[in-house]
C-alpha cells in the first residue's frame, strides 16, 4: 500500500536515477565535456534542507541513508516492474547521488552535485506505475531501518513538488 506523498519520494528517487543514466557512458578524453550543472544544491535537489539535526537523526545519520539508500536500489533492480529503469545505469554513482541529495534534505551537511529534477528527467518518459513500484519498494528500505513514519511523511511532504517536473506520460 502507497503511503500519502510517497510519490514525491519515488520522484526524487528516479531523478536521481536519471542523474546516473546520464553519467554513466562517460565521454571519451576526445569528446565535448559533459553539459555542466546548473542551479544551486536547493534548486537540484528540489528541496530545501530541514533545519536542525532531528530529521537527520530520525533516519539514522549517514550510515542510514546509506543502507535506505542501497536497499531501495537493490528492491528496485530486482523488481520486475521497474527494473529496466535502472539497466546501463551507473549505480555506485546513482546510489552516491541519492545519497547526496538525501543527506542535502535531510540536513546532514552534505552538497548535493546532481542535476535538477526536470533535466534529469527529460525524456525518460516516466509514468505513475513507475513511481507506484518505487515507493513500496523505498518504504520497504526505509520501515527496515525503522524510521518513524511521521518523519518518512515529513520528508516526503518535503519533496511532493517535485512529482510535477518528473511524471512525463
Amino acid at each position: 500500500m502507497i503511503r500519502p506523498l510517497a510519490l514525491a519520494l519515488a520522484a526524487a528517487l528516479l531523478a536521481t536515477t536519471a542523474v546516473a543514466a546520464q553519467t554513466a557512458d562517460a565521454p571519451s578524453a576526445s569528446a565535448a565535456p559533459a553539459e555542466p550543472i546548473k542551479g544551486t544544491p536547493a534548486e537540484n535537489a528540489g528541496a530545501r534542507p530541514f533545519t536542525g539535526d532531528g530529521m537527520w537523526k530520525a533516519f539514522h545519520e549517514q550510515d542510514g541513508v546509506h543502507r535506505i539508500v542501497g536497499d531501495t536500489i537493490d528492491l528496485s533492480m530486482a523488481d520486475p516492474r521497474i527494473s529496466d529503469i535502472f539497466k546501463g545505469n551507473d549505480i555506485p554513482k546513482l546510489k552516491t547521488l541519492l545519497e547526496e541529495q538525501f543527506c542535502y534534505l535531510l540536513g546532514g551537511g552534505c552538497t548535493y552535485k546532481g542535476r535538477d529534477m526536470k533535466t534529469a528527467h527529460k525524456d525518460m518518459g516516466l509514468q505513475m506505475s513507475d513511481f507506484n513500484a518505487l515507493v513500496e519498494n523505498l518504504q520497504t528500505a526505509m520501515d527496515r531501518e525503522h524510521v518513524p513514519f511521521r518523519d518518512q511523511n515529513r520528508l516526503l511532504a518535503k519533496l511532493a513538488p517535485m512529482e510535477r517536473t518528473t511524471v512525463t506520460r
